[in-house]
């Protein structure tokens, strides 16, 4: 992979040798009945023997995937059988393997968040669509924001902020106006969450290497939580934030339908 790009291109891996697949599905009706289906007609290996992960859900159910597996370095190919499915591939039964054969490849980095507790404790967690600062209570939170150790915004005073990857920038950060962002434009998304001061400020784009910090004022009196996708840390007083270039995650898409024509195509939708 071009260490530039946040999905491979060039160099991409092949997976005409695959052989093995492991299936792993969500809990909903659907995606068992599907996964009825697969077991009924290939043969399976556990997932640390295969050659790749086939989910069968939507598209949190492949966040939870990728998380659990991450650490294994097994590509995943996803099949809807959820609602959006952006992170998925059609489900059919037909030459599955086949088509896993022929995929084109993500490779995509997360973000590490390092959440310092008001109890003194650290913990640390990662992201692929984004890390989310939010208020706890009504009352809006207040916070510094730093960019590689420069102060960026002395105070802000929101419901919170986010930092979304490239291919996260189609989940959360679209719904809080944050910009869709090409997979290697370089790039991170700091967009804020209903911002009430500054009034002007609509977010930043910054360098895929940036590492953001994020200090909670009055952490007291307006609380804050910390979300790294789906996983929630509470009674937070500071988040650092970067990407993680030492953990890359292979997503597979069906040929013509890579991750990136699908941000691509996110920014001409109606």
């Amino acid at each position: 992979m071009n260490n530039d790009s946040a999905e491979s291109t060039g160099n991409a891996p092949s997976f005409a040798d695959a052989e093995h697949m492991a299936f792993v599905a969500a809990r909903s009706e659907p995606a068992q009945a599907a996964l009825a289906q697969l077991e009924a007609l290939y043969p399976t290996k556990p997932a640390t023997d295969a050659d790749v992960i086939v989910a069968l859900g939507g598209d949190g159910f492949m966040l939870q995937t990728i998380h659990r597996f991450m650490a294994h370095g097994t590509p995943i190919y996803g099949m809807n059988r959820g609602s959006v499915g952006f992170l998925m591939n059609p489900f059919t039964t037909e030459e599955l393997l086949d088509r896993i054969r022929r995929a084109e490849c993500a490779g995509l980095h997360p973000l590490r968040m390092v959440a310092h507790l008001d109890s003194g404790a650290k913990v640390e967690l990662q992201a692929m669509n984004e890390v989310s600062i939010f208020r706890q209570t009504r009352q809006a939170a207040k916070l510094r924001v730093f960019v590689d150790g420069v102060v960026r915004l002395e105070e802000m005073i929101c419901d919170g902020a986010l930092v979304a990857t490239p291919a996260g920038s189609t989940a959360y950060n679209l719904s809080a106006h944050g910009p869709i962002l090409p997979l290697d434009a370089g790039v991170l998304a700091l967009t804020p969450i209903s911002v009430f001061r500054p009034r002007r400020w609509r977010g930043a784009l910054i360098p895929r290497s940036a590492k953001v910090r994020v200090e909670v004022l009055e952490a007291e009196k307006r609380p804050v939580s910390a979300v790294a996708d789906s996983t929630e840390v509470r009674e937070v007083v500071a988040v650092e934030i970067e990407e993680d270039r030492d953990v890359e995650v292979q997503v597979l898409f069906e040929a013509g339908q890579s991750l990136s024509e699908r941000n691509l195509a996110e920014q001409f939708s109606l």
